[in-house]
């Protein structure tokens, strides 16, 4: 089964755009809480968000790839919905103005795979185009006062 596949450019250098994959405070703000992450290989956490019929609220990672500003990886499963976890992979293209910002999630297998790929496949092409813009470009701002200040 296909997985999806992502691809945004923005106008922010590569730190940031891994700062708003990594940072649980930042991550808090465009996609779910991000319990106990740490971008290293082995760190086991949780997505947090309110509980939906048929859906605990839990997502339950593993960081798989972790190099800072160039790619994070992370098993992605749910208790109810998936019965193997699926993979998340963003990978940084930093170029002269800004970053590409490349997502690949795979894995999706059976039914279940298959409406969870359907679903999730416009929820993140919204968060890559909607909510991840405004967020780096406050984060970018508030960098730059901070080291003219």
């Amino acid at each position: 089964m296909k997985g999806i596949h992502r691809e945004v450019r923005y106008d922010h250098p590569p730190e940031l755009v891994w700062r708003a994959l990594t940072d649980p405070t930042v991550l808090a703000k465009w996609l779910m809480n991000a319990e106990g992450l740490e971008a290293r290989v082995g760190c086991s956490f949780r997505f947090r968000m309110p509980p939906k019929p048929g859906f605990d609220g839990v997502i339950y990672c593993t960081v798989k790839e972790a190099e800072p500003c160039r790619r994070f990886v992370y098993t992605w499963a749910s208790g109810r919905s998936l019965k193997r976890p699926t993979t998340v992979a963003w990978t940084l293209h930093p170029d002269a103005d800004g970053t590409r910002l490349v997502l690949d999630h795979d894995g999706f297998e059976g039914l279940s795979g298959f409406l969870l790929r359907a679903m999730l496949g416009g929820g993140w092409a919204r968060k890559m185009e909607r909510a991840i813009p405004p967020l780096l470009d406050d984060l970018g701002a508030r960098e730059l006062r901070e080291r003219t200040a």
